[in-house]
């Protein structure tokens, strides 16, 4: 590559969290429990046994996590509201504490020139409103655009970019479909009822904010090329099935009011028939997508993991991750192009995007060096700038994550950060990504054509 790259002017830089992964003190200052604090706490179902009762302390360390983002350049900052500390039961009673603490950390990211980015959910529901159903019971839609709409009065005149959703299909797909999140269903019949429900409330989280708020809302969707393995005829239906229950499922959804007739065969009976009216609802128009994006999948068929039936195999000379991911850093042009030649010009912000690395657990000497990582954005990177040589609309880039944090099912047994976080100390080290991407903004990309040389400042 030749030549200096330039990111579209307004291109915006940031990197990404959400509460439940960093910010510890689940219960604290009135707040109740939600569902991943139950699923965590309960035997087996997280690895070693870890839980969010600290994670990243940032409750009590936020100043200092801010401290970081300003020392890395970051423009704006993704993170999430926990449901539970603004509504302890879900609905009903206001916890002012749970209001101020995310307030006094808004203001303090505008004070250090910090634009937020606010996720309204990101998949740690209030246990009250899982016991009353959760994302199965109908009335849920205005359970959280309730919720929403306490969030607008408090931050919209300093928050001007909104997500109402954090990747509905993981929610459903490990929550409901596999049991593996929270909360931890297995049910098939039950998958389908869940994603409709949370595309219904996107949809009312969006009105509501049409009718008071003054800036910009969208939602996040994680998507994924599907590769078959081979030109097996089971390996090329596995694909197409997966693809149509990953890409197209939510997108056909939000933007042509209509589910794709693959999913239908997939679920067969267990696929509801939802009513013109009710399809209607969700395709109501957003300012923006989000797209968190990691590899893409090579699949196989796999007869033991209906309904889709697929399984994912990485190529045995191909580059694999901690969480057993390809890098395929040219799959992310696919994917975006896909985008655009499907739904047209929607102004687009890469949400998420990172690489979990065997990083050690605390930093001798102050440093840890992670080459891996550095090449995994610096490649990443490249391929944003030539999708928007290609004429896709994408407005920023959120590295995920700012911190090492607690990766779900997998504990902290995954690192995925800029900041390397030691879980005995809670001693905060920037790797050496974090300082080439703080490189990397500085320029505003123009160190993406040189190879990187990791260093530490």
């Amino acid at each position: 590559m030749s030549g200096e790259l330039k990111f579209p002017p307004g291109f915006v830089w940031g990197a990404a969290t959400s509460s439940y992964q960093i910010e510890g003190s689940p219960l604290a200052d009135g707040a109740g429990p939600g569902i991943w604090h139950r699923f965590s706490h309960t035997p087996g179902r997280i690895a070693l046994g870890w839980n969010g009762d600290v994670a990243c302390d940032h409750y009590r360390r936020w100043t200092e996590d801010v401290a970081l983002m300003k020392a890395l350049g970051l423009q704006s900052y993704r993170f999430s509201l926990a449901w539970t500390r603004i509504f302890p039961d879900g609905t009903g009673r206001v916890n002012p504490k749970g209001v101020d603490f995310y307030s006094r950390l808004i203001d303090g990211l505008l004070e250090a020139g910090i634009q937020p980015m606010v996720t309204l959910y990101h998949w740690d529901l209030p246990a009250a409103l899982d016991d009353r159903g959760g994302w199965l019971n109908p009335e849920i839609a205005d359970w959280f655009a309730d919720f929403a709409e306490v969030c607008y009065r408090a931050y919209d005149d300093r928050v001007p970019m909104w997500c109402t959703i954090n990747e509905p299909w993981v929610i459903v797909d490990a929550g409901y479909l596999y049991g593996v999140n929270a909360p931890g269903h297995r049910n098939l019949h039950e998958t389908p009822i869940a994603s409709h429900h949370l595309l219904e409330a996107h949809a009312e989280a969006v009105r509501r904010y049409r009718s008071m708020g003054r800036h910009m809302i969208g939602l996040v969707l994680n998507l994924e090329p599907k590769t078959p393995a081979s030109q097996k005829p089971e390996d090329v239906a596995a694909a197409a099935r997966a693809d149509a229950w990953i890409n197209g499922h939510y997108l056909d959804a939000v933007r042509f009011g209509r589910y794709s007739e693959d999913l239908r065969a997939i679920f067969g009976d267990a696929w509801p028939e939802w009513s013109a009216e009710r399809m209607q609802r969700v395709t109501e128009p957003f300012d923006f997508l989000g797209i968190n994006w990691y590899t893409r999948a090579v699949t196989r068929y796999d007869e033991t993991r209906p309904p889709i039936s697929d399984a994912r195999v990485v190529p045995a000379d191909a580059e694999s991750t901690e969480t057993g991911w390809e890098v395929h850093a040219p799959s992310l042009l696919e994917t975006l192009t896909w985008v655009k030649a499907r739904y047209g010009d929607l102004p687009i912000y890469i949400t998420e995007n990172g690489i979990a690395l065997p990083d050690p657990p605390s930093a001798p000497g102050g440093r840890i060096v992670d080459p891996r990582r550095v090449r995994y954005l610096r490649d990443h990177l490249r391929v944003i700038h030539e999708a928007i040589e290609h004429g896709v609309d994408v407005r920023g880039y959120y590295a995920w994550s700012l911190l090492d944090n607690f990766e779900w099912a997998s504990g902290y047994a995954k690192r995925f950060g800029l900041v390397h976080v030691d879980f005995e100390t809670q001693r905060r080290t920037i790797k050496d990504s974090g300082w080439f991407y703080r490189d990397v903004i500085r320029t505003h990309g123009a160190t993406l054509t040189a190879e990187p040389v990791a260093r530490v400042r």
